[in-house]
């Protein structure tokens, strides 16, 4: 386990038996949320001018707010909250939610089932319970540190694969206003993966791609930058899953790492080989 995430049962100082039935609170916030969401998809969502897609992603997160925030600021009312879901970095002492209301929000627009809803709990910048509901499936994964990973309640585990030229890998791509040299750094990880991997798959948004690490599906995935409510849910889960969090060159992650790699560890070693080159 990294060295950001390995000590959050003991830093949970509200205790395991209160975080377990916190966690099973912020499950059923999520699913409420994503009830809303569900009722808004469908139809592709025209959008003519940015200022147009603006106003319609914004839309759907505030429907999805206005269900979390009273429900998880009643659970944890001493919680501040993350205001802005783009945002990385460390965050300051104490405990926060970070929530991200509708993560691949750009898809539902287009009637792309690849969405979700997500809050995690962080506590003195370690995360310590997560959920993740998928609306459309009705899935639900959770996990709660040092208490395992779950997908509606059955453990996930990572998978076994000892090869990357066996394994099916995927990334996520730079934001749309990236700097150029993480964008070309995107695009030569990719390269590189497709001379070593068996398959690369690449779409956003990230959270997706961890769940399947979590539970076995693909067996790594790499992402350079990002932001916390975008990479914390799924570190969590394949932490939890027995997985391998670390940064691109295998060093401990943490939310300020500028790369985030996670990996069964049978295919750790070789997949930050390649990013490496």
């Amino acid at each position: 386990m990294p060295e950001a995430i390995q000590d959050t049962a003991i830093a949970a100082a509200a205790g395991p038996a209160f975080d377990a039935d916190l966690l099973a609170q912020t499950a059923a916030a999520v699913r409420a949320a994503g009830s809303v969401l569900r009722e808004r998809f469908g139809d592709v969502v025209r959008h003519r001018t940015r200022d147009e897609l603006m106003s319609a992603l914004a839309a759907n997160d505030d429907a999805a707010l206005d269900v979390l925030r009273p429900r998880l600021s009643h659970l944890r009312p001493d919680a501040r909250w993350v205001e802005e879901e783009l945002e990385g970095g460390a965050l300051p002492p104490g405990e926060w939610w970070v929530v991200d209301p509708a993560e691949g929000n750009v898809n539902h627009l287009h009637g792309l089932p690849e969405w979700a809803v997500t809050a995690t709990l962080v506590r003195d910048n370690q995360p310590v319970l997560t959920a993740v509901h998928l609306p459309l499936t009705g899935q639900t994964y959770t996990a709660l540190a040092g208490a395992g990973a779950h997908l509606d309640g059955l453990p996930l585990r990572v998978s076994g694969t000892t090869s990357l030229g066996l394994s099916i890998v995927a990334t996520s791509q730079a934001r749309p206003d990236e700097d150029e040299a993480t964008v070309r750094r995107v695009g030569a990880s990719i390269t590189a993966m497709l001379l070593d991997a068996l398959v690369v798959r690449t779409s956003v948004p990230a959270t997706l791609h961890l769940l399947n690490v979590a539970a076995g599906r693909i067996d790594a995935f790499w992402q350079f930058a990002g932001a916390r409510a975008d990479l914390l849910p799924g570190a969590l889960l394949v932490t939890e899953a027995g997985g391998r969090i670390s940064n691109a060159e295998g060093r401990p992650w943490t939310p300020e790492s500028g790369s985030l790699l996670a990996a069964a560890p049978g295919v750790h070693a070789e997949a930050v080989a390649t990013l490496s080159r």
